[in-house]
């Protein structure tokens, strides 16, 4: 079974769906700088935009639960590249990544590590990640036991 997740960033919202049955709809926290936009660089708080796939599965994150997503695709690198804030090398690396269905490069000015989890240990609320999605535990229990590697993730405005 495949899942595709969808992240509506001005709702706060996450859903999912296993072909056209919505199997999950959870509210989320994002990155403490979404509101400004999609993600550009390391550090800037943003939660990215576009279109990615589940790269990574971990049961032991420090966040309960966690699913990597590919941050920063293809397109992310094209344009970082345009911007003049990546190499040729680096944006050759993120694109060959993106084909082979890897996950990237994370140790880019582009920044990386941008994950779907669960709740801050401390318990935090409103937007307080460096540009992950966070679910309540239950709901990353769920997720994480429906996704698998490769699985679509589109994050929207």
């Amino acid at each position: 079974m495949s899942v595709l997740i969808r992240v509506f960033k001005r709702k706060r919202l996450l859903e999912a769906f296993d072909d056209e049955r919505r199997i999950l709809s959870c509210r989320v926290s994002l990155g403490f700088g979404a509101d400004a936009g999609p993600k550009r660089r390391e550090g800037d708080g943003r939660t990215p935009e576009g279109t990615y796939f589940v790269c990574t599965k971990n049961a032991a994150s420090r966040f309960h639960l966690s699913l990597g997503i590919s941050y920063p695709n293809a397109r992310d690198a094209q344009e970082a590249f345009a911007r003049g804030e990546i190499d040729e090398a680096t944006r050759e690396r993120l694109v060959r990544a993106a084909k082979d269905g890897s996950r990237p490069d994370w140790q880019t000015p582009l920044g990386g590590f941008i994950m779907l989890h669960g709740e801050h240990p401390e318990g935090r609320a409103g937007d307080w990640t460096a540009g992950c999605v966070a679910l309540d535990n239950a709901d990353m229990e769920a997720l994480f036991s429906l996704a698998g590697l490769g699985d679509s993730v589109e994050i929207y405005p």
